[in-house]
């Protein structure tokens, strides 16, 4: 029976510490030419998606820093247009200063969720803009490496994913599925292979998540 990751910010620490390792094994093989081809993500190159996980990691650091102090500190203070902003700066460096700012904040991160730890997680209800605690920063962090790893078209791929990630993300993603059903009369075809009443709807149209 697989841990509930959310609850279990040791296990997800140990599985987003052997994430950090590949994708920094990935990202060490790029160049100044291939940071700047695009990447699966319309719009964003290779250089983007880096640069957003590496700020993604100075966010968790941010909020956690935070709650060992016991302030509310948001990951991103300037919202939605500082996280634009510091993508769009950072996304047309060098390779190798992308790849080494990479790997500090992973090495930045992964330090406060230690000293998080050693500390017994205090004030984890400081959420700011966050609906999670902070003793869930290690699985959504999880998923942040694991799911832009697949994006940038590299040959990672969701077959590589690991076994405990996927099982915590299915019923997180599951649950966004009524929300997203761009057809709703799909919505009873769809309860009805849920409940092996029926077959898989032909088509499935989901909004972006």
């Amino acid at each position: 029976m697989p841990c509930d990751l959310s609850a279990e910010p040791a296990k997800a620490i140990e599985l987003c510490r052997a994430s950090h390792v590949r994708l920094g094994a990935s990202a060490r093989r790029m160049t100044d030419a291939r940071v700047r081809s695009p990447s699966r993500l319309p719009g964003w190159t290779i250089g983007h998606v880096l640069t957003h996980i590496a700020r993604n990691a100075d966010g968790h650091v941010r909020r956690l820093e935070g709650a060992l102090r016991g302030e509310d500190v948001a990951r991103y203070p300037g919202g939605l247009a500082q996280r634009q902003r510091e993508i769009a700066d950072g996304s047309g460096r060098a390779a190798a200063e992308i790849v080494a700012d990479l790997v500090a904040t992973q090495h930045r991160l992964e330090d406060v969720w230690g000293r998080s730890e050693a500390a017994g997680w205090p004030h984890a209800e400081l959420r700011a803009d966050d609906r999670w605690p902070t003793t869930a920063s290690p699985v959504r962090r999880l998923r942040e490496v694991e799911v832009h790893h697949v994006d940038l078209g590299v040959g990672y791929e969701p077959s590589d994913w690991p076994e405990d990630y996927v099982a915590w993300e299915m019923p997180e993603l599951l649950a966004t599925v009524p929300g997203r059903l761009q057809e709703r009369d799909v919505a009873r075809e769809l309860v009805a292979w849920l409940a092996g009443r029926g077959s898989i709807p032909a088509t499935i149209e989901l909004d972006p998540w």
